[in-house]
């Protein structure tokens, strides 16, 4: 836990940021790539879905990925607002353009796997609306510190919109759960034996989870760096009197 804490000082952070950010690339690399061209090169197509069944191999991870990385900036938020580590705060900030995109990329997918499945693109169904809910908490998220600045104040917004936001990342979750009647499919891993996919499809798909996973630890990681960075960078030129 003090190891934990340690984070939030911005020169330790940098300093173990530079220490893993390039095993953290390899690692993502290492998983993401073989991941992907198992799952669509070498799983058999499914006997009711064809081909589109493939689609999970990104679908899923990146919608892991986005309501995780919502989970995460809640986890930094709640550390700003009780112990004001500025650090938390940032990587907030790093993380909401990451979680966006993913957001973005498991909305997009889901449309294409829908189509071929339901018939069309979009329903307006309990999983599905309130992941577009969370979509447009990003994207709000996202503008709001563009358009704001970098400020403490500015920081507390967006932490309480990121405490509301919550709501919304759980239930894109655990909606299947709350709404039986619900278009969408419960849970693609599972330790029911009935519903719990195929081998053929279960190993790739943890590969691109972790690499997905990975990938939004290490993006995070660098954005992160790269705002205490220039913070860094701001503080000296407002130190020096330069306009």
């Amino acid at each position: 836990m003090k190891s934990l804490w340690e984070l939030s000082n911005p020169r330790r952070f940098v300093g173990i940021a530079d220490r893993w950010l390039v095993p953290l690339s390899i690692l993502t690399a290492i998983l993401v790539v073989p991941g992907l061209i198992w799952g669509f090169a070498f799983t058999p197509d499914d006997h009711v879905q064809g081909s589109t069944v493939k689609i999970m191999f990104i679908h899923v991870p990146a919608a892991l990925t986005a309501i995780n990385g919502w989970l995460m900036m809640l986890v930094a938020s709640i550390i700003w607002l009780v112990r004001r580590h500025r650090v938390s705060a940032l990587a907030a900030r790093a993380a909401a353009p990451v979680g966006l995109a993913m957001t973005f990329i498991a909305l997009a997918t889901g449309a294409l796997w829908g189509q071929q499945t339901w018939g069309t693109y979009w329903a307006w169904e309990p999983r599905l609306t309130s992941f577009l809910i969370l979509f447009l908490h990003y994207a709000a998220y996202v503008i709001l510190w563009n358009s704001l600045g970098n400020s403490d104040a500015v920081a507390e917004i967006a932490a309480y919109l990121c405490l509301v936001g919550s709501v919304f990342a759980l239930l894109s979750r655990y909606a299947v759960l709350f709404w039986e009647k619900g278009l969408h499919q419960g849970s693609t891993l599972s330790l029911d034996p009935e519903t719990h996919i195929h081998a053929a499809f279960y190993w790739p798909l943890l590969l691109c989870m972790a690499g997905f996973t990975l990938l939004f630890v290490t993006l995070v990681v660098l954005r992160t760096r790269t705002f205490i960075e220039q913070a860094k960078i701001a503080s000296r030129f407002t130190e020096s009197g330069t306009p």
